[in-house]
Order: C-alpha cells, then sequence, then structure tokens
C-alpha cells in the first residue's frame, strides 16, 4: 500500500503522435507503446512515451492527431542494449481514453533520494539542482527518477542528503542533447522531472 513516502500519479492531457506499437510482454499482459505530445505553457512540446496495456486499446484504436488523457503512473528502467539512454522513463498508463481539452502535464511524488544532490548554474547564473528519486512500487520494485529544480527552490534542494524523503509536484518533461562517444556526436533525448513545488516528509 502506498504511504506519504512513495507516492506515483501523473495525469496527462495531449495529442497521440503516433498510432500504439508493440512493446513487450510481462507475466501473460501485452503492452504497446506510443508517443503523446504534451505542449508547455512557454509554446514548447514534450513528447513522452507511454506503455499502456494492450487489453486497453481493445475498446478504441489510438491514432496519430486523436487527442488523449492518460492517468498513470511514471516507471523507469534500464536499458541494457547499449543503444540511447541507460535509463529509460516511461508512463504507464492505468485509464486511457480519447478526449478534448487543454495539454496538461501533472505529476505527484513521493519517495526518497537516492544519491546526492548536485546544485550547479548554468553560463548564464541560472541556479539548478538536480535529484535522483527512489519510489517504491507496490510488489517490491523501485523507479529511479530524476528531477530538477530551480532558482530559490534548487538552493534549498542542495541541502538535502541521500536518504531525504520528499513529496514533489511538477510534470513530466522531454529535452534533447547531443551525446558525444569515440569522437562521434548523435542527438539522445532525456526524461526528467521537472518541480514544481517540494516539501520533506518525515518519517
Amino acid at each position: 500500500m502506498q504511504t506519504g513516502w512513495n507516492e506515483n500519479r501523473a495525469f496527462l492531457r495531449g495529442t497521440a503522435a503516433a498510432a500504439p506499437v508493440w512493446s513487450h510482454e510481462t507475466h501473460g499482459v501485452g503492452y504497446e507503446t506510443f508517443p503523446l505530445k504534451v505542449q508547455r505553457l512557454s509554446g514548447c512540446t514534450d513528447c513522452l512515451n507511454v506503455i499502456v496495456p494492450k487489453r486497453m486499446l481493445e475498446n478504441g484504436p489510438i491514432e496519430a492527431g486523436m487527442p488523449v488523457r492518460v492517468e498513470g503512473e511514471v516507471r523507469s528502467f534500464n536499458n541494457r542494449t547499449g543503444i540511447g539512454s541507460r535509463l529509460v522513463i516511461t508512463l504507464h498508463a492505468k485509464t486511457l481514453e480519447q478526449e478534448d481539452g487543454p495539454d496538461e502535464n501533472k505529476l505527484t511524488l513521493a519517495g526518497v533520494l537516492c544519491k546526492p544532490p548536485v546544485f550547479r548554474r548554468t553560463p548564464l547564473g541560472r541556479e539548478i539542482c538536480d535529484l535522483m528519486l527512489a519510489v517504491n512500487r507496490r510488489y517490491g520494485r523501485a523507479d529511479y527518477l530524476p528531477c530538477i529544480t530551480w532558482g530559490a527552490l534548487a538552493r534549498c534542494c542542495g541541502e538535502l542528503e541521500v536518504g531525504d524523503g520528499v513529496r514533489l509536484e511538477g510534470r513530466l518533461q522531454s529535452r534533447d542533447y547531443t551525446k558525444q562517444e569515440n569522437g562521434q556526436a548523435s542527438q539522445r533525448t532525456a526524461f526528467e522531472v521537472s518541480v514544481m513545488r517540494l516539501e520533506r516528509v518525515e518519517s
């Protein structure tokens, strides 16, 4: 049962960028995946990977350009193929419906910091703090979710320690970057939680 230490709730509304395709099978359940585009207030667009049980698609297919509402949990897994990012972040759908409405991207997470916070400044002087949050699932596994905070909140987060419990609200965002390996440049996409509010959670 989830407690204040372990909470993982996501609500997204956006536009399917492509139809679902086969992803994998776990414990006899088949899953498909599709990219969901969600526009920010700034006008930028996040393209987020949604994993959905195949049975959810039996009532009606998802097609490119279709407005979609998804509720579920943010999940992570380690990519061992050597292609793309090592830590893969997806949205595991618990409900999925075709629904018109303004784009929305809301997360509520609670867990424990599993790495020391990294406080830094951009070349333009903007303050940033990177966090890695471990959120337990019900069955003994955990999701490791990279989070980023800004400004005054970043300064406060820089004082946190490994093992501290936190509860936060924010959004799931995508970020394109260039990876240099062996003199070769390749385009990658990173996924992280942009934190709007954060508070300590005592045991």
